[in-house]
């Protein structure tokens, strides 16, 4: 056995293969009272769509609170997993149907947590869709209002119409999304 590291590795173009859920961009059912859907791409510094990308989402239930044991005030019990995850297509593209989150509590606008998952990226990256229609909690948010306004502008999805999102994720160049480190 050797004591020497081996280089990391990239990952994919095998996402499609094992992290496919056909269903698993319904956090909550199209028909549920409140759905939203939001809906983007994945973009390189080139501005060239990534295929074969994963975006994961972790969110609050609309009372800004998680049906999980690590929730300070406990578990909702309510069923709502807050979890989704879509493969992008040949375009980039992505789509998640759920509801809006409330703030948690902590000063925090509403918002959802994002994993990306890409060929090329030797480790995920982290980000945040916030809402539009939070100017004033967005403006208090701390993170948000830790960044310069123009950086702090691609984390907040626009409106699309129909009551849709959109919230495209660019890996870097211009416009680049505000990534964190976790």
């Amino acid at each position: 056995m050797s004591d020497l590291i081996t280089p990391s590795q990239t990952v994919g173009p095998f996402l499609a293969l094992g992290l496919t859920w056909p269903t698993g961009y319904l956090v909550v059912p199209e028909d549920t009272p409140g759905a939203i859907r939001i809906t983007g791409r994945v973009l390189d510094g080139a501005g060239a769509p990534v295929p074969d990308g994963v975006v994961e989402t972790w969110q609050a239930d609309a009372d800004g609170r998680f049906d999980h044991p690590d929730d300070p005030r406990g578990r909702t019990n309510s069923g709502f997993c807050g979890f989704g995850r879509c493969n992008t297509d040949d375009e980039g593209r992505y789509q998640i149907v759920t509801i809006k989150p409330g703030a948690i509590g902590d000063g925090q606008a509403p918002h959802i947590d994002v994993t990306i998952l890409a060929r090329g990226l030797l480790h995920h990256l982290n980000t945040r869709i916030y809402f539009p229609d939070e100017a004033e909690a967005n403006a208090a948010d701390p993170l948000l209002a830790s960044l310069p306004p123009e950086r702090a502008a691609t984390l907040v999805a626009q409106p699309a119409g129909d009551g849709e999102l959109r919230f495209d994720i660019r890996l870097q160049g211009d416009d680049e999304t505000v990534f964190l480190q976790l």
